[in-house]
């Protein structure tokens, strides 16, 4: 079953095309990434999703249904330009969140759950004014979960988090999706949505360049890359037959040949001038791929 059905959706501001002609399916109980450079139309969809922008042309169902006016109180949902009451206490403000879709008997237990969940059981009779940014975001969070939605929508649920608050939020982004929700968020960290979703969808310029599985995005592109890492740096790598690409990252370099190069002559010469610590012969990673979209060389890749 598919939570969400995208058909054919084309939405303008004046002259802008935001979003055109794009189609997309969300099967149920599966974590979907939107992915895309800023401008692309990534949260311009996610709010048609949400009915708080209607398309121009073409439908959008959610559970099945093509509705109008005020959301559905199956969906959570976290906005990019976040806001809370400052002057409420957390525990009395999440209460008042999750009682408008759901019970007091049924919403109290879980505030107190995830306040737990979350690390912060010793802010709940605080007020939301003496958080700090990371902590914001996490009740922010709880906010949009707090009344067990089956549908989950996170727009960069993960922008300004420390690395320990964004690995607490992936974790309980996992435990909604294996008690049930769907979950799609929209992120710019590339290794996030490799590593958590089941399915990837890139926008770019307002159009679909890509809707599949990673690995199914990945065997497009083929084991094209070679990473290594040793002494010398990108300069010792220069002018090699068969090396289209160098992605510098310091220790290790990231290697694109090309389709009809020998990766082990490249790994031999590249041997034959520095001494090799490591090396990969790997498929493109999703940032790789999200540059070659999105980046200079767009043009090549954007009708695939």
């Amino acid at each position: 079953m598919n939570i969400v059905e995208i058909e054919n959706v084309t939405k303008t501001f004046d002259e802008h095309v935001a979003v055109d002609s794009l189609s997309l399916e969300v099967p149920e109980g599966r974590i979907y990434g939107f992915i895309g450079p800023n401008g692309s139309g990534k949260t311009t969809t996610l709010r048609m999703i949400m009915n708080i922008f209607y398309p121009d042309r073409g439908s959008v169902r959610v559970f099945g249904e093509q509705t109008y006016g005020a959301c559905s109180d199956r969906i959570g949902y976290l906005p990019e330009e976040r806001g809370l009451y400052r002057k409420m206490k957390i525990r009395e403000m999440l209460r008042f969140f999750g009682g408008l879709k759901r019970k007091p008997s049924e919403i109290y237990p879980e505030v107190d759950r995830w306040l737990e969940r979350l690390d912060l059981a010793d802010w709940g009779n605080k007020k939301v004014e003496t958080l700090s940014k990371g902590m914001s975001q996490k009740v922010q969070f709880i906010a949009t979960v707090v009344s067990s939605p089956e549908l989950i929508i996170l727009d960069e649920p993960f922008t300004g988090l420390d690395p320990v608050n964004a690995d607490i939020i992936k974790s309980a982004i996992l435990e909604l999706r294996d008690k049930g929700a769907t979950v799609i968020f929209s992120t710019h960290d590339m290794s996030m949505a490799e590593k958590m979703c089941d399915f990837i969808f890139m926008i770019f310029k307002g159009k679909k360049v890509l809707d599949r599985t990673l690995t199914s995005i990945q065997e497009k592109y083929g084991h094209d890359t070679l990473r290594i890492t040793g002494d010398g740096g990108s300069d010792v790598m220069q002018n090699i037959d068969g090396v289209e690409k160098i992605n510098d990252f310091g220790r290790m370099q990231e290697l694109r040949i090309s389709h009809e190069a020998d990766p082990q002559k490249i790994i031999a010469e590249i041997m034959s001038r520095i001494k090799v610590m490591s090396f990969e012969i790997a498929r493109p990673s999703l940032h790789d791929i999200f540059i070659r979209i999105a980046g200079p060389e767009a043009k090549e890749v954007n009708h695939a």
